[in-house]
């Protein structure tokens, strides 16, 4: 197409991450804009954590402990160790590199600065060109329900590293922020890409949003999610689990029923090529599985051309 194209993402933590690092990488500079997931934003040791959005920055500056898998590279623990003596909160860990992003966050925030003002200095700051759009700018938690109650998201996925069954999940209703509900409405938009983070936990805190699946349909560009499941299994985190819980199979059909009426095409890995005949949407079959940089900016060339051939065929 001529002129800029502008591309939007919705991403949360590691896998719409490494997407969205592609993204960026194979876009010109600014052409990307992603809406974060804030629903696992919470509050520890009096400091404002937001995960999905640090994991953004950290993964877009190149800062990420790939080792890991998440986090900061270069990470050292003597808060941590210090914490632990006088009895403080260990299950959250909060390295000494990546605490001083927490403790500026908080002190922009009470000079009256909002999360997207905070997080696009930080992103400047951290030399990242794309637009990093937390998803509000007002809290909008996700709950975890479980039989034996409802479990603050955080304590759900890290304190209890995901093991209590999941009868349903309840996400906050905050007004999506400005810069967000002005990015898909962009008339420069090109395409929306809905990364492969897991749908339930990560994407539908976003589209819960009042007016924003609203939004995404009224948009003219095209709308393609990435299947965060390989070989019918989630790649990371409990995904899988998550659907076997609520009773849905774990497919990529489930997928696409998920997305229905959001999304005009899906891309799945090419262990699930079978999949492809007979899902009710347009279908890209890709190496999905992105191990590498150079593997993160391919499936993103792919997932820009599978948009293109979309908008073409409009």
């Amino acid at each position: 197409m001529s002129g800029p194209r502008k591309i939007v993402a919705l991403s949360g933590g590691v896998g719409g991450a490494k997407l969205a690092f592609g993204l960026d990488r194979a876009l010109p500079a600014g052409a990307l804009s992603v809406i974060v997931n804030t629903g696992d934003d919470f509050t520890h040791l009096g400091l404002p954590i937001s995960p999905d959005i640090d994991t953004l920055l950290y993964t877009l500056s190149g800062l990420n402990d790939t080792r890991r898998g998440w986090g900061r590279a270069g990470e050292s623990w003597a808060f941590m160790e210090t914490l632990r003596e006088l009895g403080g909160e260990d299950w959250f860990q909060l390295g000494d590199r990546d605490l001083a992003l927490h403790v500026l966050r908080g002190a922009m925030l009470a000079s009256g600065q909002d999360l997207t003002q905070v997080t696009a200095a930080l992103a400047a700051r951290m030399g990242i060109a794309a637009k990093v759009l937390p998803m509000s700018d007002a809290p909008s938690p996700t709950l975890v329900e479980t039989p034996d109650g409802a479990l603050e998201f955080q304590r759900y996925f890290v304190e209890q590293r995901c093991a209590p069954v999941v009868t349903g999940l309840r996400h906050g209703a905050a007004a999506p922020s400005p810069a967000v509900l002005a990015a898909l409405a962009d008339p420069a938009l090109a395409g929306i890409v809905i990364c492969p983070s897991n749908p339930w936990l990560s994407i539908d805190p976003i589209l819960a949003l009042p007016g924003l699946s609203e939004a995404l349909r009224a948009s003219s560009a095209p709308v393609v999610a990435v299947s965060p499941l390989v070989g019918g299994q989630a790649v990371k985190g409990p995904t899988a689990k998550i659907m076997a819980e609520l009773g849905l199979p774990v497919t990529n059909a489930s997928i696409a029923a998920h997305y229905a009426g959001l999304i005009d095409g899906l891309v799945i890995d090419r262990a699930d090529a079978g999949d492809a005949g007979a899902l009710p949407l347009p279908v890209a079959v890709e190496e999905t599985l992105m191990t590498d940089d150079a593997r993160k900016i391919a499936l993103a060339g792919r997932v820009l051309g599978f948009l293109d051939t979309l908008r073409e065929g409009a």
